[in-house]
């Protein structure tokens, strides 16, 4: 199968030997268990997230294994040190990024090439898909025959914290490397032990968060070969307590069945050009079997699985891509959760939790695309009976004050101490955009959700009326009740405060949606001061609550977090809402193109700053971002 080819992400010395802008650019590796291999163009670890293995052991629970494997050049004239590490004090040493003469990342795979004099080495990242197993390919490409040895900086430990040496690990040497007891094995040739720790590498960007910088990583040893112009050493790493295989196939083989792995990704879902093609694989990265079903990762390197933005997703993940198959098994599963009508989220605690009054509206709305764009009617007969599960308890009431008020139809949310909408940002447990009473994205979803089940309803040849004359009355009401002068919509009525007509993107939604309240293309123009070149501010500027900036330590980037903050997936409603009403928008989605060399290289962020230059920031590979980039992208530019 062919396809178009990803367009290039691709720097040379000028990024790669400055760490200021190569550092700040990204690269990661899914391995469709939830683990990864992330880094930067430049080489160096900015993040204690960043690393050549780690290991889901039990989402959202991941360990990091291998950190690092250090170049060195044997040379006659003494030995020239390939890896770039800073250390606490600020100490950049050794720096060989200055040696970087490119950095590229292909068919999925990233690239380096270093040049000293007449020697050009390259070196190849990939991971095994559905194995907890990494390869690394270094190649001489140019020059003499020269000795190569790389150096493993070893650590095992929770991939949000830190380890600090105390004692070695338990290492046990093999006939073709080392394995750290229980946990992974590291293989390549002429291994020779050490056993050094190396105190006090610095990840910058930790320093930056508020958190942690600082940890110490031990020296295993180093493999080493004689190379000649084309040779390569191989080493590779994969957990031992995952069930992977002993004996992966070779390094060279796993890149090989990488890219082809990403030609076929592609291929499979009739990517219309270039950047659909980049935002494909992107999209692969959080897609993962999670115990013989899928699952979404919510954003690397640090969410696990999260209901809302798995079926906010939905569409573009899975409708978009090709995978329409996998998407009725994650269906079917979240399925199963539902519990007094609403949809647990599986969130980073580990634990069924069920504290969210949107998630399960978009379980509905992607039932509906799913069927709506495969005609799947088995699935939707199916699950008809858990649709209705959740109209009767909305209805009725559910948890959180989660129900609809009889003299509207409109429902209503809201507990003391909760923040149920996707603005659920708390510190010390205080909301920060509460948003209790009636949502406006929670009554365009409610209106979308009872229209699903009428349509379903009407398929398995049941009775539709209770439902229908509801949806009915919602949308009448919505028309009444959240319009307001100058085209915009309040964006919460009936709150603790009266009617809110703070101007954020949630009205967006009453005209995207299919089967939306509304169809005014005023509303779409009412949100151009939200919109950025990133995506749209989640509070419009001059708001007494804006915040500009998504920086500084936990609390500081928690409070501005839905208070200004721009949000990508955002482009995903506008851009439908304006075709829906067509409203004439331009090219909204020039500058989240540019973004996919910028940050998460080939992905689309999380957030970003409110204020120019809207620099990225949370995590750099987002599901739910790279899900309605795509979905957006197929909209205005599939024939």
């Amino acid at each position: 199968m062919t396809g178009p080819v990803p367009d290039p992400i691709a720097f040379g010395p000028q990024v790669c030997a400055d760490l200021g802008q190569g550092a700040e650019r990204e690269w990661l590796l899914a391995d469709g268990l939830g683990g990864y291999a992330m880094g930067t163009a430049s080489g160096l670890r900015t993040r204690r997230y960043h690393g050549l293995l780690t290991v889901a052991t039990a989402l959202p629970a991941r360990m990091l294994a291998l950190a690092s494997l250090d170049p060195v050049l044997l040379l006659p004239a003494g030995p020239v040190r390939l890896a770039v590490h800073e250390w606490r004090g600020g100490a950049i040493s050794p720096a060989g990024h200055v040696l970087l003469e490119s950095f590229d990342l292909e068919d999925g795979v990233p690239r380096w090439r270093w040049r000293v004099g007449e020697t050009v080495l390259e070196r190849e990242v990939a991971m095994r898909h559905g194995a907890a197993s990494v390869a690394v390919v270094h190649r001489l490409l140019a020059g003499p025959p020269v000795r190569l040895a790389v150096e493993p900086l070893c650590t095992w430990r929770d991939s949000h914290g830190e380890r600090f040496g105390d004692g070695s690990l338990e290492m046990v040497q093999v006939a073709d490397g080392f394995e750290l007891a229980g946990a992974y094995r590291v293989r390549g040739p002429g291994f020779e032990p050490d056993g050094r720790w190396f105190r006090g590498v610095h990840a910058r960007a930790e320093a930056a968060r508020g958190l942690g910088p600082d940890e110490d990583l031990w020296c295993a040893g180093r493999f080493a070969a004689d190379l000649v112009p084309g040779q390569a050493l191989q080493v590779d790493a994969w957990a031992t307590r995952t069930g992977a295989p002993a004996a992966p196939p070779t390094p060279e083989q796993v890149v090989l069945e990488a890219r082809e792995r990403s030609r076929r990704l592609v291929a499979s879902a009739a990517a219309p050009d270039g950047v659909a093609a980049r935002l494909v694989l992107a999209a692969d990265g959080f897609v993962v079997d999670v115990t013989g079903h899928p699952e979404v990762v919510a954003g690397y390197p640090w969410f696990g699985a999260w209901s809302r933005d798995t079926m906010t997703s939905y569409e573009g993940l899975f409708l978009a891509t090709g995978r329409a198959a996998e998407g009725e098994a994650l269906l079917r599963h979240y399925a199963g959760t539902v519990s007094e009508g609403m949809l647990a989220n599986t969130a980073d605690t580990g634990t069924l939790e069920y504290n969210t009054a949107d998630a399960t509206l978009w379980f509905v709305h992607a039932l509906g695309r799913h069927h709506e764009v495969t005609g799947d009617g088995d699935l939707a007969a199916a699950l008809v009976p858990v649709v209705d599960a959740v109209v009767a308890a909305h209805r009725d009431g559910t948890r959180y004050g989660i129900g609809v008020d009889t003299a509207d139809g409109l429902l209503r949310q809201g507990a003391e101490g909760f923040a149920l909408t996707w603005m659920d940002a708390r510190v010390d447990g205080r909301p920060i955009t509460q948003r209790a009473g009636k949502a406006v994205e929670l009554n365009a979803l409610w209106v979308r959700a009872l229209a699903v089940a009428g349509r379903l309803r009407r398929l398995t040849r049941r009775p539709s009326g209770d439902v229908d004359a509801l949806a009915r009355q919602a949308c009448s009401s919505f028309a009444r009740r959240f319009p307001r002068e100058g085209g915009a919509l309040f964006d919460v009525v009936d709150g603790p405060s009266g009617d809110d007509p703070s101007l954020r993107p949630n009205m967006l939604l009453a005209v995207s949606l299919p089967d939306a309240p509304l169809r005014d293309a005023a509303v779409v123009h009412a949100a151009a001061p939200l919109l950025t070149p990133l995506g749209l501010r989640s509070l419009a500027r001059g708001a007494p609550d804006y915040r500009g900036r998504h920086r500084g330590g936990p609390a500081e980037r928690d409070s501005a977090y839905h208070q200004g903050t721009v949000w990508p997936w955002l482009l995903g409603p506008y851009v439908e809402a304006a075709r829906r009403t067509g409203a004439p928008v331009g090219d909204p989605l020039g500058g989240l193109v540019r973004h996919l060399a910028e940050w998460g290289l080939g992905s689309v962020s999380e957030t970003g700053d409110g204020d120019a230059p809207h620099g990225g920031t949370g995590c750099p590979f987002q599901a739910w971002s790279v899900a309605e980039a795509l979905r957006a992208w197929r909209m205005t530019h599939d024939a």
